[in-house]
This record gives structure tokens, sequence and C-alpha cells, in this order.
């Protein structure tokens, strides 16, 4: 069996990184919309874009505003730009989101441009901003996180 590489993760935040994979997923049909490499259609990706927003995509936003980030901001400064980025990211994600699952004529370029941004938003996170947390919260309040996280 091969031997996997992968980002070794804090157990509490082990349920993000899953649903991150999940959107990793999505982003890449986003960005193969109405392409040759795509074999879903336009609506059945918007369903699946839904599937993984309601309630999900949404919960887990929340998640790292309200609880993550709070914890973080007792141990590390968090007006550093990477926090500032990811937050501005959630405010684009969440309106791309609402304009392409509630919007009547959307267009390929919207759904790429949020696959673009969905990805680059995750990989920020995965290498960035979560490696910052896992170093700055102690072990006992990465744990006391555990229930929060989804």
């Amino acid at each position: 069996m091969a031997n996997r590489k992968g980002i070794k993760r804090h157990e509490s935040l082990q349920p993000l990184s899953r649903h991150h994979m999940i959107g990793l997923h999505l982003a890449l049909k986003l960005k193969r919309a109405g392409t040759d490499e795509s074999r879903l259609t336009i609506e059945e990706i918007k369903q699946e874009t839904d599937q993984f927003w309601n309630p999900n995509g949404q919960q887990h936003f929340r998640e790292e505003e309200e609880f993550l980030l709070p914890a973080y901001a007792q141990y590390a400064k968090v007006d550093q730009p990477e926090i500032i980025e990811m937050l501005l990211e959630h405010v684009k994600i969440r309106a791309q989101m609402d304009n392409l699952i509630n919007g009547e004529d959307v267009s390929l370029d919207v759904m790429h441009e949020l696959g673009i941004l969905l990805e680059a938003h995750i990989r920020k996170e995965e290498r960035m901003i979560f490696p910052m947390i896992e170093k700055a919260l102690p072990e006992d309040k990465l744990h006391e996180l555990s229930p929060y996280l989804h």
C-alpha cells in the first residue's frame, strides 16, 4: 500500500478539514462547469452546490467565525492579513453561493469564479490559517473546541 502524505490536522479541526475536502470536490465541479471535463449538467452542479451550502457550508463558516477565531483571539492577534482575508472571503463566498443557488440566470463565468474562490479559500485555511491556530492554541483549548466543530 502506498504511503499517503497529507496534512496531519488536530482531531478537533478534522471535521472542518473533512468538509473542506467536500468543498474542494465542489470547487472542481464548478470550475469545470460547461466544459468537456464536466460530466454534470449546470442544473446538477447547482443542486450539488445547494446541498453543500445548505445548511453545512453556512454552519461551517459560523463555526469558524463564532468558535475557532474567538478561541484563536485569546492567544494571538487576529488583525493579521490572513485572518482578514479569510473573513472577507467568507463574505464573498456567501454572496456568490446565494447568487448561484437562488439566481435565475447563472452564467458559467459565475460558476467558474466561485469554484476558483472556494478552492483558494479552502487551501488558505488548510495551509495557513489552521496551522496558525494549531500552533497558537494549547492542547486543552483545542480539545475544548471539539463539541462545537462539525
